[in-house]
């Protein structure tokens, strides 16, 4: 029989960002792997679209919020007491819902994976500090204590975790990228055609847009335009709005709203130039999906993703304006068969390392050693 694995995520909504897509991806792996796999959540708010994941590999359970995560502790309790279950793996921290699994597994004896998805860098800990300093105290740090293993997706996120665990169990497995949906893009070459900068995610400061902006004021470069895809977070997209306006710039950006689905491929795909310049991510799952769509990537070193300088597929810079605007006068400078070649290099880096298939193969290693069905994988870290 395979492992009976429950996924735990407070939300399932498109806007919430990579965790939700991890959860989707990583489901429907382990189930076609052949895990019996099910994903607890709360509903989705009224007016926001869900990740929708396939029904014929997993159950969706979706409970109500109630009092401090009432309803979500309740309906993991009954599902608990089916004896249906042999592990759990929640995602996020700080949250109400995330106390609550680890209060009933903890209880329940139930083994617990925990992914912190990134909330314990340093810059995410700055962000509304003194918050997480009274959680951190009160609850979270005892949380993570009692999980049975950890999970971090890069090995940045994994020393992150390690200061402040240093005798925990932690497995190293980076997110993954459905590459069966993707072709490899073909090398079409217009010469009055305009290019573009794609960027994707959440508009919100953590991502570095900013930055970014002040690169295009430098290098303004003559026949490209800046696409910035996803969701306004907490009104962003005004602040960036007045700078672009500021900088004259307006007519050089694009904000697209949140794209899904084939549309957010075609988007990818039709970049010349891929950026995220964030300040930190514990992983970058849209560094992965443009690599997968043959896209050669800019992004800073408060990503994960030092093979782009090792495969030679991208630039990986120091923070801030100024080495963004090298990268970007560099990547311009570039021919179209140039980028294209890039883009082919990071294909193949994620085809070789982060496809689902391979994610979910380490992931249920994992998860049997976790249970003592099986050996310890190498992923779990040796310290």
């Amino acid at each position: 029989m395979g492992i009976r694995v429950l996924l735990t995520i407070p939300t399932l909504s498109q806007i919430s960002g990579g965790p939700a897509a991890v959860v989707q991806g990583l489901s429907e792996h382990l189930a076609l792997l052949g895990a019996s796999v099910s994903v607890l959540t709360y509903m989705t708010d009224p007016g926001q679209s869900e990740v929708l994941l396939r029904d014929d590999l997993v159950k969706v359970i979706h409970t109500s919020r109630s009092g401090f995560a009432g309803g979500f502790s309740n309906c993991l309790n009954k599902l608990l007491a089916t004896r249906t279950i042999d592990v759990v793996h929640d995602f996020g921290l700080w949250m109400p819902a995330n106390h609550a699994v680890t209060s009933v597994c903890y209880k329940s004896r139930i083994p617990l994976v925990s992914s912190p998805s990134g909330m314990l860098a340093g810059w995410a800990l700055r962000h509304k500090a003194w918050k997480k300093r009274i959680a951190w105290w009160l609850y979270q740090r005892r949380d993570l204590v009692r999980a049975t293993m950890l999970a971090a997706t890069s090995s940045q996120e994994l020393l992150d975790i390690r200061a402040k665990f240093p005798s925990k169990s932690i497995a190293l497995i980076p997110n993954g990228v459905e590459i069966s949906v993707l072709e490899a893009n073909a090398l079409t070459e217009v010469n009055n055609r305009v290019r573009k900068v794609v960027f994707l995610g959440r508009i919100h400061p953590v991502k570095g847009l900013k930055n970014l902006i002040e690169a295009w004021k430098i290098v303004r470069p003559n026949g490209w335009r800046c696409i910035l895809a996803g969701p306004d977070e907490a009104g962003h997209q005004a602040e960036l709005r007045s700078l672009l306006q500021y900088c004259a710039l307006e007519d050089k950006f694009e904000f697209a709203g949140l794209v899904e689905g084939e549309s957010k491929w075609d988007l990818l795909r039709s970049a010349d130039i891929f950026a995220l310049p964030s300040f930190t991510e514990n992983f970058g799952i849209s560094v992965a999906e443009a690599l997968a769509s043959v896209t050669p990537v800019i992004t800073t070193k408060g990503t994960p993703w030092g093979e782009l300088l090792e495969q030679r597929c991208g630039w990986w810079v120091d923070l801030g304006v100024e080495p963004l605007a090298n990268a970007l006068r560099e990547a311009i400078s570039l021919s179209d068969k140039q980028r294209h070649e890039m883009g082919l290099r990071g294909r193949k880096l994620v085809e070789q390392n982060y496809s689902w298939d391979i994610v979910g193969r380490k992931m249920l290693d994992a998860y049997s050693w976790v249970l003592g069905r099986g050996p310890k994988p190498a992923c779990i870290d040796p310290r």
